[in-house]
């Protein structure tokens, strides 16, 4: 069994066990989480959609940490103009564990 869940604006594939790293949710570590916003259901071979999303369907999730993406540089260069500017950025996210699809 597996589904499509909606998470900060981007669409996951999983299935139970599963453990992605989503956009920073603002929950404790240790709790469980439910995502409302299910686009599909799919269990052997048969497929349910919603249009934009399932009703009734309810994907669990553990919260197993909040952390830091690595640093990504990111420069601006313009040649012989003497100048360049330098930035760094690194994404908040939450590491979750998918425990349960209801569907």
């Amino acid at each position: 069994m597996y589904a499509v869940i909606q998470s900060g604006g981007k669409q996951y594939r999983v299935q139970e066990g599963d453990i992605l790293k989503l956009e920073s949710l603002a929950v404790e570590v240790g709790a469980s989480y439910d995502f409302e916003k299910i686009l599909m259901v799919g269990t052997d071979g048969k497929i349910k959609s919603g249009r934009p999303f399932l009703d009734g369907c309810k994907v669990t999730a553990k919260i197993l940490s909040q952390g830091r993406h690595p640093k990504i540089r990111i420069i601006k260069f313009r040649r012989r103009k003497h100048h360049e500017k330098w930035q760094g950025h690194r994404q908040n996210y939450t590491e979750v564990q998918i425990t349960k699809i209801k569907d």
